[in-house]
Order: C-alpha cells, then structure tokens, then sequence
C-alpha cells in the first residue's frame, strides 16, 4: 500500500519567510487593485520565489496493513471436564480455528483459562481475567471482537456490563452443554471448624435439585473418617439439622454421600464434606502407686505439668510386711473409694495407671476382674512394674494376668545397661524416633533394674539387658495395655548420665493406649497442601503394595508408595482437580480434599446462559448454544463487519476489521528542488521582465 502526501521543508524558519513576504504580497495586492500593468507576472514571480524557500514535499510512504486481533478464550474448568462438553469444546474450537483463518486479516490469540500454570484446576472460572491480560498489549483500535467457548459458569463476570473490551468490539459466547441438563448436589450450610470429641455437634446440609421440578425426600449416607456412622433422610431444597460426634482428637473428615438422580449431569457434587477439629476434653487419668519411690514423683510431674489432664492418684503408704492389727478402714485419713473408682466410675476413666502396685487385699480379687473387663471394652491400661512384679505378691497372680501382655519369671536383673530400640520398635510410632535412639549404643543415659518376663505378647518396642522385653504394648479386646519392666525411667527424668527422652516416651505410651489415630501401627492418612497431596501408609510390615487413588471426577490411578526405612511407605502427587480424593491401600481407606471445600466451581455446574448473556449483549455481540434442540453440533460461520455494521446473525458471527497500518519506509520529492525549481523561477521572472520591456 502506498500514500502520497504533500509537506513543507523551508528553507529558512517560518516566521523570517512571512517577514519578507508581507511586503511583497503588499506590493502584489496594490499593483493588482491599482491595474498596474504586469501584475499578474510579479504576482506568479513573488509566488514562485516564496514557494522556492518553502520547499514544498512530496512524501511517498509505503504501508502495511496491521491484522486485526481477536482473543479466543476457552474454557478449561473442572465443570468443562463433564459430558460430552470436552468434545464439544474441541471440535468448536478447530472449526472456528480453520474458519478464522481463511481472512487473513485475522489474527487469533487462542487462550486456555480455568486452569493454573502447571495445569491443575482452579476453584474458580475466570475468563474475563484470561481476557484483559490477552488484550494488554493490543492497541483498542486493532481488537475486532472476542469469541469465548464455556459452559456458562463464570465467576469474574464483570459488573455494568463492562467487557473489558474497547466500545462497539462484540463478545461473542459459544455455550457448551445442553438446554436440558439438571443435577442434584449437596452442600453443608453450616458446620463449626472445632468440636469437642464425644459431646454431639450441631451441622446443617441441603440437597439441591437443579433442572427439575419437585423432588421426594431423599436418603443421606453420613459418614466420619471413611466409615457409615448414621443414614438420615432429606428433602431437596431444605436446610437439614445433623448431629454427630467425633470419635478421636485431630483432623476428622465429616462426608454426606447423598443417592444418584437417573440421567442427572454429574456425581462429583453428589458428596459434601467438612473438616473438623476434635478437641479431647481434659483426659482423665487414675495413677495408683504402690508405694512411695523415686519415679513416682516423675509420673505425678509429668501429668500435673499437661493442662489437659485430671489427675487422680493415691499412694499406699502402708508396707505390708507392716502388721500391727490396724483395720484397713483406719489405714488413711480419707478412705481408699475402691468401690467408686473401679466398679462405679472405672469406664470415666481415659487411663488407668499402676505405678509398681503390688496385690496387698487393698482392692478386692474381683475388682482386678473389673479391670479386665474395662480394657476389653476399650479401655487404656498402662503398668509401671517394678520388683514386687516379680514376687508373690504380683497383679499377674491376680484375675488381671488375663489382660497383661507378659507374666515375670521371678528373675529380676540388676546391671546396667542402655534401654534399646528393637527392630520392631524402631517401625512402631511411640518409639520410632525417640531422640537418642538411633545411635550405638543410644545417646541416653542407662538404667539398672529390669524385670525379667516370658511369652510376651504383642509389641516388644523396648529391649533391655540380654536383649530382654522392656517395653511391650498389646491390644486386649477393643481396648489397650502397655508394660515397662523397669522402674528406673526417674533416672532420665533427674539427668543422670544426660538423662534421657522420658517425657516424649511416657507421652507416646499414654496416647498410642487412649487410641490417637497418629499414633495407630498399621494406618493410611493423607493429606493436602494446596493441589500437592501427600500420601503415607504406617505399618509394620517391610512391604507394602502400592496406592488406589481416585479423583473427585472418578479417574482411577495407582500410586506407588517409597519406603522411608522406619515403617512409612509415603507419596506425593500433584493433583489437577479440585474436590474430594479417596485412597486406599489394601484394607485401609482414607479420604482427602485439595482445594477449598466449598469451592465456587462446584456450587452450579448445570450450563447456562443467562450469566454471560447480558455483557455479551451490552457489547454488541451475541450468545448461543453450540447442539441444538436435536443435540447436533452446530459452530456459525465467521464474517468481516464493518465498524458501524451489525455484528452477529443467525448462523454466523461477525468480527470487525481495523484500518490500521504498519509504515514500512518513507520516500521524499522536492518539488522546488533542481533543475526544476531552478527553471520554474527564470521562467517567472523572464516574464515579468518581458512584460517591463513592453
């Protein structure tokens, strides 16, 4: 494309040429008005000479017409994944793709939005945002309209009707999905982030059917950490009140699974969950010593120093070999209140702790019957032993043996040594990592005194002298018992030696007896950091096979777990869904959530029109569905408008094309310059002279 254009380049400044010819144009207009002969000559001679130092310019410039820009935004989400709304965006996308490209004066900005940068989804659609940073860089005069491929749901729509788009550029909107959908989800309404463990928590939920008319009332599965623990029953479109109670301490995962509607567009919504705090009310614990000795008090300290604890603890002062006919009831200033305590609120107890008790008729034989029975049933048992384990007078020739994971064998070893972590302790969570244990020999001070035992049963974490059990924990029924064959751990607790992890030790014990899920053998948790989801599985095994994990949107895959060397077998995965995952690894399951829980890309996932259809509208454009009324794909043809032009019709969209150009080069011709100026000027002043000489 080439422009002519006329310009100026004078010789001298503007203002010195207008000096000089004021008064030759003065002198002109005088001898013109007085009829003075020769003064059309002198007129065309002044003319001449002052277009001479004007120097006018003859520009030729050589220009490129610029493409017109046209971002085409496509809709990405995790709602675009349903269906057959993935196909329908593909095929819609090349069709326009190879449509736009037959007019070159096009040029397409293709876009993918709903997504992050490493490809995971995001929780929200935000097409208008993937628009405007398009478009930064663009002139206004260059845009000639912007196409967006969605379902409808769009959650940065601006407000006004502004598009972002320079006035009279149309937004045109290809709707994926179908006119008929409907869906049925569920949703909690109201669920407190913290709960006190075993107390009922108060929670509301609703079932919503979108995309149809009246529904009956329907079956709600509730379920806590992966397990059915209560059906209820709903109507849609109904705030519903649940109660629930949460069964340990720490993180707890609340699930509603709500029943399929025939034909409806999704089940991923068809699940609702919450993440809950279990808060432990204060654990009440009964220790019962006795007799008074040097690692009563490091029990007794260590439990009066946690806030959490209600402590009960009674001492027997009264050696037995101490016969002096007292009655038994005369023995204290208070009554012992055996009756209370292990018959009529032994089940309040969380804990029940022997410090080197001994079976001296204090309690009843059938009380230790009790006892037994509380483990069973779930409750926590842990026994200090220390000699009198070993003697006649030893609760494992009680009713209570029953429940005790190790019977002595009257030996009582006294020697030092360095208590060790066994092969099976350094894979078991209360003595994994104990501080100091890794090293040989441990970096701990040593003890003196074990009690010898024999047929242990259960977990031997602990070792002491000849490799002798120190530290056993079992399970005994539904509930738990641990035994230290020792009563020298006072000695880490005054610093002998650099004293050793006693707090950590006792600690875990207490915790792994009252059930805290972290400290659980065999167990599968997952967890979430942003889209990063992070599997481990704790067992005791040396193997273990690899991991079942399935996305909120039903794609299964298997993850293979890396041994870490101290019982956990754990992944990481980068997840690209928001929503609801569930893990499973042999027997185990376990559910985790990437993303918010109430993430506004889950809230409608129906395709709709009516969000885009007022801006797209507002700016001139138009709004249509890609399947019809007989769900046949239809894309509309592509037509260069004019500015002023209609820019959509009923089977085609309309972009408006720019006359903006690119300058290439410029080329310049003096018009005065030369030969040519030269023999234009002779020329008027050979006249004037000519015309004087008649």
């Amino acid at each position: 494309m080439v422009n002519l254009s006329l310009d100026f380049a004078p010789l001298t400044s503007w203002w010195l040429l207008a000096l000089v010819c004021l008064p030759a144009v003065a002198l002109v207009a005088w001898a013109l008005l007085s009829r003075t002969r020769g003064a059309v000559l002198r007129a065309g001679a002044a003319a001449a000479l002052a277009l001479a130092v004007a120097n006018p310019v003859v520009n030729e410039e050589e220009r490129a017409p610029l493409k017109t820009v046209v971002p085409l935004i496509v809709d990405r989400s995790q709602s675009q994944k349903l269906g057959e709304r993935p196909e329908t965006t593909e095929t819609a996308l090349e069709t326009l793709k190879s449509r736009i490209a037959r007019f070159p004066q096009f040029e397409v900005r293709e876009v993918d939005a709903g997504t992050s940068d490493n490809g995971s989804a995001q929780t929200e659609t935000r097409l208008f945002e993937a628009l405007a940073a398009t478009i930064r860089d663009v002139p206004p005069s260059r845009i000639g309209g912007a196409i967006m491929i969605t379902d409808g749901q769009v959650h940065d729509v601006p407000s006004g009707g502004d598009t972002g788009l320079p006035p009279n550029v149309p937004l045109h909107v290809l709707t994926t999905g179908r006119s008929d959908e409907f869906d049925r989800k569920i949703e909690f309404t109201q669920a407190p982030r913290f709960s006190i463990t075993g107390q009922p928590v108060s929670m509301t939920y609703q079932v919503t059917d979108s995309g149809t008319k009246g529904s009956a009332p329907v079956t709600v599965q509730v379920f806590l950490n992966g397990d059915l623990v209560a059906t209820d029953s709903a109507v849609p479109g109904v705030e519903t009140p649940l109660q629930l109670k949460l069964d340990h301490a720490g993180a707890n995962i609340i699930e509603l699974a709500v029943n399929e509607l025939p034909g409806e567009l999704t089940t991923s919504n068809n699940r609702a969950v919450a993440q809950m705090q279990g808060i432990r009310e204060n654990l009440r614990v009964l220790l019962v010593s006795g007799e008074p000795h040097s690692g009563e008090r490091t029990w007794r300290n260590l439990l009066k120093s946690d806030a959490s604890v209600d402590l009960v603890h009674f001492t027997i002062l009264r050696p037995p070999e101490k016969q002096d006919g007292t009655p038994i009831n005369e023995l204290s200033l208070i009554a012992f209140p055996t009756r209370e305590l292990f018959v009529e609120k032994i089940e309040d107890f969380d804990l029940i702790i022997f410090d080197r008790y001994q079976y001296r008729n204090v309690l009843p034989t059938l009380y230790y019957d009790y006892i037994a029975e509380y483990v069973r049933n779930g409750g926590a048992l842990l026994v200090a032993a220390g000699p009198e384990y070993a003697g006649e007078n030893s609760i494992a020739n009680t009713p209570l043996v029953n429940a005790l994971p190790a019977t002595p064998t009257g030996i009582i070893t006294s020697k030092g040594y360095f208590p060790r972590i066994s092969p099976e302790g350094k894979r078991h969570p209360v003595t994994r990592d104990l501080e100091g244990g890794q090293s040989e020999p441990p970096h701990w001070g040593r003890w003196f005194r074990a009690i010898n035992v024999e047929t242990p049963k259960g977990t031997v974490a602990m070792v002491g002298p000849d490799e002798q059990p120190l530290l056993v924990l079992n399970r005994f029924g539904e509930g738990r018992v641990g035994m230290i064959l020792s009563d020298q751990g006072w000695l880490w607790a005054r610093g002998f030696e650099g004293g050793g992890p006693h707090v950590g030790l006792y600690r875990r014990m207490a915790h792994w007896l009252m059930k805290e899920p972290e400290l659980e053998e065999e167990a599968l948790t997952a967890a979430t950091d942003g889209q990063t989801l992070t599997i481990k599985r704790q067992t005791m095994s040396d193997t273990t096979g690899p991991a079942r994990l399935k996305s909120p949107s039903g794609v299964e895959t298997e993850v293979p777990l890396q041994d870490n060397g101290n019982g956990i077998f754990s992944a990481r995965v980068e997840t690209d869904e928001v929503g609801l995952y569930q893990i499973a690894q042999g027997d185990f399951t376990t559910l985790a959530h990437a993303g918010p829980v109430d993430a506004p890309e889950f809230r409608s996932m129906i395709s709709t029109m009516d969000v885009l259809a007022p801006v797209a509208r507002a700016s001139g454009g138009s709004i249509r569905r890609l399947l019809d009324a007989s769900q046949s794909l239809t894309v509309p043809g592509i037509l260069p408008v004019r500015a002023n032009a209609g820019a959509a019709g009923h089977n085609w969209l309309g972009l408006r094309t720019t006359e903006e150009t690119e300058l290439l080069g410029v080329k310049s011709y003096s018009l005065f310059s030369g030969f040519l100026g030269l023999a234009l000027l002779l020329l008027a002043l050979a006249g004037t002279w000519m015309r004087e000489g008649r």
